[in-house]
């Protein structure tokens, strides 16, 4: 067995359950992360398949009990079935746009200096909305509109970028129309379970041929490894913003982008083009 791999495999896991639900970009991160230590090949995007799901089943177990409630709910309680179908508008957005753009995206836009330019816009945008008053109109997750689910959705188009960070749009999107801090990192975890698992599925049926049961280890540690600490970084956030601001993420974001640039332009790192 290649312990290098597996290390690699470890290494890639923790990075995408960290990151997915911090508003840092997880894409971003995985494709910085996958140029550094050589794990951006055919091979490896199937292994990031694997790692997403992870990621997406830690937000299942941490809210299991609201979602067998909501599941169970949906049919006689007007409550869990606006929330349900808020979920499905906000879904719609990025997924439409996202299969008739996602090949475009890929060619142009995945690569080092393309994640490290929105990683710092994105701090900077995240820097301009935490520094406007805060009047939130919504201060529960059950009580959002259908339309403030709807405008989530479209702010969440925008992560289709890599760099911009899916939670990162949907969260200070809902902070922008009006929702509360804590309300709009919520939703944001719930409504990663539908766009998440849509994108693994396509990658899955894009990418079946390539997966083998020799890679089961390289990729049991992966997938356990972002599990992990995506759980933990769930929790984390929840506890972290019932006191604090995103500002924090911002000044990580613009560090962090321009200290990749700055490896661009002086040659230190061979990023791929």
């Amino acid at each position: 067995m290649d312990i290098l791999l597996l290390c690699k495999a470890l290494i890639m896991g923790i990075v995408e359950g960290i990151t997915e639900f911090f508003p840092i970009s997880s894409t971003g991160h995985l494709i910085l992360a996958g140029d550094l230590i050589n794990f951006d090949d055919g091979k490896g995007k199937v292994f990031e398949v694997v790692i997403q799901l992870g990621a997406i089943l830690a937000v299942c177990w941490e809210y299991r009990a609201r979602i067998a409630a909501l599941a169970s709910g949906v049919r006689r309680d007007p409550v869990a079935l606006r929330f349900v179908v808020g979920l499905g508008l906000a879904f719609l957005p990025a997924a439409v746009i996202g299969v008739l753009t996602i090949k475009t995206i890929k060619f142009y836009l995945f690569n080092a200096v393309s994640v490290a330019v929105a990683l710092v816009v994105g701090g900077l945008v995240i820097l301009w909305v935490e520094s406007r008053p805060q009047k939130p109109r919504i201060t529960r997750v059950d009580d959002m509109r259908l339309r403030d689910a709807l405008k989530v959705g479209f702010a969440q188009v925008l992560s289709l970028i890599p760099g911009v960070s899916r939670s990162g749009s949907t969260i200070i999107g809902g902070m922008l129309f009006g929702l509360d801090r804590k309300v709009a990192t919520e939703f944001s975890f719930f409504l990663a379970i539908p766009i998440m698992f849509a994108a693994t599925a396509y990658d899955v049926l894009k990418h079946w041929q390539a997966f083998s049961m020799a890679d089961v280890p390289v990729f049991g540690v992966g997938f356990v490894a972002a599990f992990l600490s995506a759980f933990l970084a769930v929790r984390g956030l929840l506890r972290f913003v019932a006191t604090h601001t995103f500002v924090v993420f911002a000044w990580y974001r613009i560090v962090f982008g321009l200290l990749i640039l700055l490896t661009w332009k002086m040659g230190w790192v061979s990023w791929t083009a």
